[in-house]
Order: structure tokens, then sequence, then C-alpha cells
């Protein structure tokens, strides 16, 4: 989570007054004694589970917290625990809320805000929500419906709710954790009650869920009669449900089979087609899912940054009660490229830079977002250098390095025991210097066949091809093609019949078409009826797939007419927005329809799950 925002550096004569001398400690002497005292008498399991509690704490928890007194505590109340994602951790989380509920012995229902009505809101009495912030602040996509009835005039009143909200999101961004926020002032408008105060999590959100968790669950369990508590109750989901052997916590070492270029030479952009190994792994997987790659980071950033902070690479530190090394720690467990508010903050405590220290204002939230874009950690570190920083100190500043995630590109019915990717490499300048993605540099750069990476299956629920044999039209630029591939090969093994349309848009026709021959075989065989293709470099006037779809303006509206499902795969910044205003725009010219309508029509699409879109 984000740490607190220090005023200003403590005076000198309180520095000399505190002890250990370690830096930024800000516990006087007293303090320190009395810490000592109480940690003599602690065993390690005593040890991990305070270090939870002051996490909840600063978190704004408060373990247990009781319910009002006005409430009959013994009343069996309904429980729904909803939950919104875009990438599948708050799915994850909610399946472990809905566990920890089942096992103190509470009845309770499980739903995606995807599938879940929300007019079902006034019947309703204990909420817990778990959702996710996609981008400056919005909600993750497939829960836009609720977000806007909740939000709407048309929402009921709902005082009859007590709910409890806890949010993920991601503290570069300046909107952080801004949809569970959103959800939180709105049910209070609403009239409901909260049961304890949000709770927001960055992206290393692990502990500090579990001991929202529990919180919540004890809460619960103490004020609720457990044998009139009804079944948990799941939603069938479609698909492969398997025992899960490998998972994010405990990933497949996958071996690289095949790493090439797919690009012309000339090409302006680098993009590869990598092949993953899963034999033996029981990894099972459907198209429109993600491929999690668990990647170190660059040895050369490390060194540097070892280097920039005078610490020996083998200087040893303690990390969950295991011993490794500075250099082991910041190549394997840490984020070291992307800073946080949370490092502002130490490094603003330990240097005492007027810059730092202005930009934890809190009427500086613009700029401080600006700046942490533009600044890794090396960054910061070399322009406000600290001298003798413990290594122990410093990792504490860091959040856990975590997955990077790749539409799959292939299916299993075509390559079992294999995932296919398309990956382009992040590649950029700053500060002068080059910088490349955690795990796309990676993976470009300094893996050879043969090797293995730690990789886990990311199930996307809300991409997903239809269970008939309705057409399909698939839009995307770029990378974002990578899941129509594994749509193509999947309809092609199974012999669905369906139609399917692809639109397809990159730089230039000659160096980046990619998959050019997979397309035109599929054209060829009628797996694949139509396809347009927009490349922005090859005419002055710059054409993007948005400018082919209003070309195909009746066609495309008669599909939707038919029946048909959009699927938009690409970047959230252009090409999502940009697709989702030309979808508005067919419908209202080809309907002759207003504007108003036309958004109301594109929204009754996303509702039936005809309108899916995979964007980052």
């Amino acid at each position: 989570m984000q740490a607190g925002a220090r005023e200003g550096a403590e005076p000198e004569d309180a520095k000399r007054m505190t002890a250990p001398d370690l830096p930024g400690n800000p516990l006087s002497l007293e303090q320190w004694r009395h810490v000592e005292a109480l940690t003599q008498s602690l065993g390690p399991m005593q040890v991990r589970w305070l270090s939870g509690y002051f996490a909840g704490l600063d978190a704004g928890l408060r373990y247990p917290q009781p319910l009002p007194a006005s409430l009959p505590p013994t009343a069996a109340r309904s429980l729904t625990i909803l939950y919104g994602t875009e990438t599948g951790n708050a799915a994850e989380l909610a399946r472990e809320l809905q566990s920890a509920i089942v096992n103190a012995g509470l009845g309770c229902t499980l739903a995606d805000m995807a599938d879940y009505k929300p007019r079902q809101l006034t019947h309703e009495q204990d909420l817990l929500v778990i959702v996710s912030t996609y981008g400056e602040g919005d909600p993750p996509q497939p829960a836009t419906g609720f977000f806007e009835f909740v939000e709407g005039r048309k929402a009921p009143r709902l005082d009859q709710i007590r709910f409890a909200i806890l949010a993920l999101g991601d503290s570069t961004y300046e909107f952080y954790c801004e949809a569970g926020k959103r959800l939180d002032r709105r049910f209070e408008e609403l009239g409901a009650e909260r049961l304890v105060p949000r709770v927001d999590c960055d992206v290393d959100y692990h502990d500090l869920a579990q001991t929202w968790i529990e919180a919540i669950t004890g809460t619960l369990a103490d004020h609720a009669q457990a044998t009139s508590a009804t079944p948990c109750v799941t939603p069938s989901v479609g698909g492969h449900q398997p025992a899960i052997t490998y998972d994010k916590r405990n990933p497949f070492p996958a071996t690289i089979i095949e790493n090439v270029v797919i690009v012309g030479r000339g090409s302006s952009r680098e993009t590869r087609h990598v092949e993953f190994s899963l034999r033996g792994s029981g990894l099972l997987y459907e198209p429109g899912d993600a491929l999690g790659i668990v990647a170190p980071n660059d040895p050369a950033l490390v060194a540097t940054l070892l280097e920039t902070l005078d610490v020996f690479p083998d200087a040893q530190l303690e990390l969950k009660g295991q011993s490794l090394s500075i250099h082991e720690a910041l190549t394997d467990r840490y984020e070291i490229t992307a800073a946080t508010p949370r490092f502002l903050d130490y490094w603003a405590m330990l240097s005492e830079a007027d810059v730092l220290k202005q930009l934890q204002q809190d009427d500086r939230t613009g700029e401080r977002s600006v700046f942490l874009r533009t600044h890794h950690i090396q960054d910061i570190v070399s322009r406000f250098p600290v001298k003798g920083v413990t290594p122990q100190e410093f990792v504490t500043a860091l959040r856990p390095l975590q997955p990077r995630l790749y539409s799959l590109a292939s299916s299993l019915a075509a390559v079992p025991e294999e995932a296919h990717l398309t990956l382009a490499p992040l590649r950029y300048d700053l500060h002068g210097s080059q910088r490349s993605g955690v795990a796309s540099g990676h993976v470009a750069d300094r893996v050879e066949l043969d090797t293995t990476l730690p990789v886990y299956i990311q199930s996307n629920p809300h991409f997903r091809l239809p269970d008939d044999d309705a057409p399909i039209i698939m839009i995307g630029a770029g990378t974002g093609i990578a899941p129509y591939r594994a749509f193509l090969q999947d309809r092609e093994v199974r012999g669905v019949g369906g139609r399917s349309w692809l639109f397809f848009g990159e730089r230039n026709f000659r160096t980046d078409f990619l998959y050019q021959t997979e397309w035109q075989a599929w054209l060829k065989d009628r797996t694949l009826n139509r396809m347009d293709v927009a490349f922005s470099r090859d005419r002055a006037d710059k054409t993007y797939v948005q400018h082919r779809m209003k070309d195909q303006a009746r066609d495309v509206f008669a599909w939707l007419e038919e029946g048909a499902h959009v699927y938009v795969c690409g970047g959230a910044a252009n090409l999502a927005p940009d697709v989702h205003q030309a979808l508005i725009d067919i419908v209202a010219s080809e309907a002759h329809t207003s504007r108003d309508a036309a958004e109301d029509y594109v929204r009754s699409l996303q509702a039936d799950h005809r309108y899916q879109r995979d964007v980052y």
C-alpha cells in the first residue's frame, strides 16, 4: 500500500537520541527500549503475526472490527462476495475469501460483476467487494455495467446493506485504487454501512489482502449463526477446471522451444514468436487466456544499482526467515525499475531532498505521478545520493517483483502441451540510457533455446469464443493479433463452422504482416471468411483499424444484427477507445438512430458478453 507522506526530516538532536543507528529510524530511545523488550519475548511466528497486524493498522483496519451494537449479532443474514477483475487477481482473492468464509461455517454466494444483475442489490444484506482498478481510475472493463448502474440516477437506496471493500491497484498511477474508492463512496451515499474500512492494495497485495480476509471473516463469524447459513454457491464456469498443480505462487519451469523474430528486415519494431513446452505440467488453458512469465531483472541494472548504492553484492539480508544476498534479492525478488510512492517516501526521508519532499505533499498528486513515470529507482538514487544505505532497510521500500502477462497465441487443441506467445520487447530511452521491459527484454535478449522460465496460466473468462458457431469479428493491432491466432487454431481443429472476420493493423505491409501465411491459409479453407488490414505507415494519410471498420460499416452492422461477437485486443490508450467510438458511429449511421441509442446498443452487446476486450 502507499506509505504515508512525511512532512520533513527530524532534527539532528532527535536523530542522535534514536537507537540503533539505522537510517530513517523514527523511534525515540524509550520507544526502542519497549520494542526491544517485546521482541525478546516473541517467537518467529508471533513476530510474523504482528507484522501483518501492523500492516492492517496502517491500511486502516481494526482487527477484529466490532459490528454496530444496533444490529442483532445473531441474525442470519445473506452474504455475497462480489468481484470485478481485468486480469484475474480480484477473482483469485474472491475465491480465497469464499474459502475462508466457508471454513468459518458461513454461507455465501460468489459472483462476478460482469454477470451480476445490479438490481439484485436491493435484496442483499452483507456485501463483500474485491475490485481492481484499470488504467487511470477506471473499473475493470467487464464490470463497467455494474459501475454505470451503481453510479447512475437509477441506483436504489442501500440502507439494508453492510459492506466491506478490498481495492486493488498500482500506486504508480495517479488514481490509485480509484475503482474501489468510487464504490466505497457511492455505497455510503446510498445509505450502506461499512463493516470495516476500505483497504487499498498495491501490486504486492497478497499479505495485506490476507489480513483483510482474516479480519472480515473473523468479524462476520463472531456475529452470525453458522448453523443457519446456507452453503456457498459458485456459478458454474465453462471450460477446463483441473486440479491446479502449478499456478502463480508455484509456477512451472517451462522450456523455451522456439524464439524467433517474425518481422521482416527493416521493420521499425521487433516482434517475436515464442513457444514454451508445457509437457509434464498438467497446465490447461483456453483461447483468450494469458501466460504469466516470472522473469528476473536485468543483471546489468542490478549491478548498476548496487554500485550506485555502494553496497557489496554479497551483503546478506533476511527475507521471510530466509537468508540471501542483496544481489539475489534485487535479481529475483524485487521490482527495481518503476518507482512507487512508497519508495519516494523512503528516499525523501533518507536524502532529505527538497524536490522529493515537495512531491510528497497532498496537492502534488499529478506532479508526483509524472515524476514516478519518468524516473526509475536507479534515476532517483543517482540524482539524490545517500551514503550508508543498509540492504535490509532498502528492500523494505521495494515491492515484490511481479510476473508479466501475455495473451496466448495458441490453442491446446492444435498444439497440445505447448504455449505460444507473440511478444514485442519493450525498449525505450530514459535519461540518456536504454531501458527494456523486465520480461520482454529478458526473453528477447538473455534466454536461449532449451532453457526454462517459470510460467503459469492466467484465466481470462471475459475473452472467450462463443459456445456455438456464432459469427465473430476480431479487431487487433500489433501483438493484439495473438489471441485471434488461438481462436482460429481452435475453430479449425474443432471444425466450428461459424463465420469469422479479422481487422488487423500494423505499421508496414512488407515487414509487419504478422503470421501472414497462416491468415492466407485460413482464408483459403474458409476458417477465416474475411480480413481487412490497415498498415498505418504505408500511406501519407495514416489508416488504422477503426477506419477499415467504418469502410465496411454496412457489413459490420449486418454481422452484429446476425448475432456476431466482437473482440478487441491491443493498446488501451488509443486502439480500444478508437474502436469503441467506431462501433458506436457504425451503429448510429447504419441503424439511423441517435448517438444515445447507439451507445445503448453497444452497451447491450457488452452486457450480453458479445463485446469483449483484452487491452493493455
